[in-house]
């Protein structure tokens, strides 16, 4: 007889009881899980994926916010999208911004969680300064940062002064407002990015670079070695929260260029914002922002495919 006849056999010779108690135990069980799990369950099925899938069934619709004729062209809105000429160069700025965001503070917060880092005199008053930026309002920081970079009577335009230096023509030629706009969000974000890594620095362990040391290795020898790797994981996270983040943008980019001038800082998201609301295109605003969430989701596949393969966890 078989191991699973067996079991069945023993099962079934249970008495009453038991098989009584088991039941009640596995309800009590599927209770408390619904207790403790379904207002969450229920929160994420209203909030989150019910307006995700009536995005996409909008996508399909010939459809302007308010009225109430709406018409189902199917993938319509779709194709006029990919046959629009503004739509690659809406996809470049988006790729552009989102490299350099990126890239520029995941560089620029290691450096500044190195220097974080060593005993310094007012180092925890630091570390509240440096952080402080990114739990700031998008849209306060924009503005603060609009004064910053006038060029009549702005605080940049004072100090490049003191160089002999005219200020650029920040809100009105390319690529000036698409590079203020990187520069004010590596300016906020860089201060999460640092505390993140230097989290990653101080977990590393002082025997490795001890006995790295003793045999002989450099300062930068032991970082590429030891001090990278252990910070694998911490660069894959921030990698994805970092490129999720960008790609969704908009509060810098609304308050300082509104998407301007003639479209160079208009992103993905932005479009989303502009056909939907400002427009009336609720349909084909629906469709961009689909066409978002897709490039959202193969990013992020892409790098739990490739990226994390070379993550040391331990």
């Amino acid at each position: 007889m078989s191991s699973h006849a067996l079991l069945s056999a023993a099962q079934s010779a249970a008495p009453p009881g038991r098989r009584a108690a088991r039941r009640k135990k596995l309800w009590r069980n599927i209770g408390v899980f619904a207790l403790l799990a379904g207002p969450n369950l229920a929160i994420l099925l209203i909030f989150t994926y019910r307006p995700m899938f009536l995005s996409f069934y909008y996508s399909m619709l010939n459809w302007n916010i308010g009225s109430d004729f709406a018409q189902f062209i199917g993938f319509g809105n779709y194709v006029e999208w990919f046959n629009d000429p503004e739509s690659a160069r809406i996809l470049g700025t988006t790729l552009l911004y989102t490299i350099a965001t990126v890239a520029g503070g995941m560089a620029l917060g290691l450096a500044l969680a190195l220097a974080l880092n060593r005993k310094l005199f007012g180092r925890g008053i630091v570390r509240t300064i440096t952080f402080a930026p990114y739990v700031l309002s998008g849209i306060a920081v924009g503005f603060l940062w609009m004064y910053i970079f006038n060029p009549n009577i702005g605080l940049l335009r004072t100090v490049l002064g003191w160089f002999g230096i005219s200020s650029p023509p920040w809100f009105t030629q390319e690529p000036w407002p698409l590079i203020m706009i990187i520069i004010v969000t590596l300016w906020k974000h860089v201060g999460y990015v640092a505390l993140i890594y230097l989290a990653g620095l101080q977990s590393v362990p002082q025997d490795l670079r001890d006995a790295a040391a003793l045999d002989g290795a450099g300062t930068l020898r032991v970082f590429r070695g030891i001090v990278l790797p252990l910070l694998g994981p911490i660069t894959f996270f921030l990698l994805i929260t970092l490129t999720l983040s960008a790609l969704q943008s908009f509060d810098l980019i609304r308050s300082m260029t509104n998407g301007g001038p003639l479209g160079s800082t208009k992103t993905l998201m932005y479009q989303v914002y502009v056909e939907g609301f400002q427009i009336g295109r609720g349909g084909y605003g629906s469709a961009v922002a689909t066409i978002l969430f897709v490039i959202l989701l193969a990013v992020t596949a892409i790098q739990m495919k490739f990226v994390e393969r070379r993550v040391h966890y331990q």
